[in-house]
């Protein structure tokens, strides 16, 4: 999976990505449009949602009795106006939290997330979550546009419990009934299509939500052989996770939630849901341990909470997010208030800006921003992936023509680097410690050391315009430099490199070698000493030729 910014964001996936990164010229591409638009829209329509059976549904009344608002009530009266956090550094944390908190929830559980996949982990929170519907849960889950496959079968079997109801946010493909199909939408509903619900939330009886970076699958708690994607969350209870339960409640509600049952053509019987749940339970014994799933939850949330047993930080905390109709209604005045919210609190920033962010195109505009803090004495540092690490090379071909003009700026840039050091104990050592193969997808913002934003957003155009997003802004200085302090993890030589300007030497021993000249350096360490690359280093050929494609073709305004 991936969660790549630009063209190939919306499905977090390198399949899609080339589906729409493929176009050789914008004339090429507006003629297909047009051609096939004429030829084929009659069978690219759908019904809209209200079309369908699906009944209006909210949150859990705030202060409705539950186990968990019972432990949460004297430290709420303890810290008035605040709420509690705690971030979610590692995969292993952040898997574990999300079943703790599936097993914490006695009324209401909700689920938001623009992928979720039905893999190791994926399986065993599906499996959390019917267990909690077996003892009378209301569950529901949104999804964005389930991949453009058939509904996988699990998800479809759980729809099937009387407790249980998933809804797709703009489905694309999952309406249509052929491949063909599919690619005609893809044609016909281009601008429909490039615009996806971001947001991830995990909220248990309105009381506590983990919001943050983080899909639903291996890669993000962890568990992949293959690929890690370094990643935060943050963990929420009190005040705040009531707003977060009220724009869940506006996008479930929204007429771009489709139910599940209305996309699906497949049917389950109670035999079947029984099958899932044995294979499910069955998955549990034999992942649980192996996953390192279990610790959290040796003892109940609520008891945990109550006990003051989670290392808790009270602080005064704020949500923004985008509202549905960025994609319902579309319009080139919408302010996402995620990211007008964090412009307006860098107009306060006094010493130092701290940015991470996997997809990071900052346009002029915001190298204007960023020259703009540097000037008056703001340290600004960002760390995002570099080529070789990213998943999304057309993202990187839309992040790589600011990197002079920001160096010059006198803004700091490390780049991720995408295989770490040998030495660490296990992938689940930390947000930047592990041996395989590893991709930043952390989104977070450090202001002076006392203000952290944290969730879904990215700094580039398509976070800004296309998809929805959320964040959490937590004024706390513990908070925030804990987050300082992994930033600093992160940009240390073992796990990336540090992007500078050539040297007028370095430029000239190039220019005399005939070698191509980028104009910068990446510096790091091995083995003690200090080593230069005078190109993105380790990126191969493949992604040096495919950044250069996508720098020729006019996608700016997707990344």
């Amino acid at each position: 999976m991936s969660e790549s910014r630009g063209m190939g964001e919306v499905t977090e996936r390198g399949a899609k990505h080339a589906s729409i990164e493929r176009r050789f010229s914008a004339t090429v591409r507006t003629v297909a449009i047009v051609v096939l638009t004429t030829a084929l829209a009659a069978c690219a329509t759908r019904p809209p949602a209200t079309a369908f059976d699906r009944p209006e549904s909210r949150a859990l009344a705030a202060d409705e009795a539950t186990p968990l608002a019972t432990a949460l009530a004297p430290l709420e009266r303890q810290h008035p106006d605040q709420s509690a956090v705690r971030l979610l550094p590692t995969g292993t944390d952040a898997l574990q939290a999300r079943i703790a908190l599936a097993r914490a929830a006695t009324k209401t559980l909700d689920m938001q997330y623009y992928i979720a996949e039905e893999d190791n982990t994926g399986k065993l929170l599906l499996g959390a979550a019917l267990y909690a519907a077996d003892r009378g849960v209301r569950v529901r889950m949104l999804v964005d546009d389930l991949n453009f496959k058939d509904i996988d079968r699990i998800m479809a079997a759980l729809n099937s419990h009387d407790n249980i109801e998933i809804r797709v946010f703009n489905p694309f493909g999952s309406t249509q009934r052929s491949f063909s199909e599919r690619t005609q939408n893809f044609f016909t509903q281009l601008g429909h299509f490039t615009r996806r619900m971001h947001n991830k939330a995990m909220i248990a009886d309105n009381q506590i939500a983990i919001v943050g970076g983080r899909n639903l699958g291996d890669e993000y708690f962890s568990a992949s052989p293959t690929l890690q994607f370094r990643d935060l969350d943050v963990f929420a209870a009190g005040p705040v996770t009531h707003e977060i339960s009220a724009s869940f409640d506006d996008y479930w509600n929204s007429t771009l939630a489709y139910p599940l049952r209305a996309l699906n053509k497949q049917q389950f019987d109670a035999a079947e849901l029984d099958k899932t749940r044995d294979d499910l339970r069955a998955h549990w014994r034999q992942q649980a341990d192996p996953l390192n799933a279990k610790p959290l939850n040796a003892t109940p949330l609520a008891q945990q909470i109550s006990r003051e047993e989670m290392g808790l930080v009270w602080a005064p905390t704020e949500f923004h997010v985008d509202s549905p109709s960025k994609i319902e209604h579309p319009s080139d005045d919408y302010k996402s208030p995620p990211m007008q919210r964090l412009i307006d609190l860098l107009k306060d920033a006094q010493s130092e800006f701290l940015i991470l962010s996997p997809y990071f195109v900052p346009h002029d505009a915001g190298v204007k921003a960023l020259a703009a803090l540097t000037k008056r004495g703001v340290r600004v540092a960002v760390l995002t992936n570099s080529l070789a690490a990213t998943d999304a090379v057309a993202v990187q071909a839309g992040y790589a023509p600011y990197r002079i003009p920001m160096l010059q700026s006198g803004v700091e840039l490390y780049e991720f680097k995408p295989l770490q050091v040998e030495g660490e104990s296990s992938p689940r050592a930390g947000l930047f410690g592990s041996q395989s193969r590893a991709s930043l997808h952390a989104k977070a913002y450090v202001i002076d050391r006392s203000i952290l934003v944290i969730g879904s957003m990215n700094l580039d155009p398509r976070s800004a315009k296309l998809n929805t997003e959320l964040a959490l802004v937590i004024h706390s200085k513990p908070i925030a430099e804990e987050a300082a302090r992994l930033f600093a993890n992160g940009v240390a030589p073992k796990v990336s490199w540090q992007v500078q300007l050539a040297s007028a030497a370095v430029t000239e021993e190039l220019r005399r070698t005939g070698a191509p000249q980028s104009g910068l350096v990446w510096i790091t360490e091995q083995d003690g000493s200090l080593v230069t690359y005078n190109f993105d280093p380790e990126a191969g050929f493949y992604r040096n030729a495919m950044t250069g494609l996508f720098m020729l073709l006019p996608v700016d305004k997707q990344l």
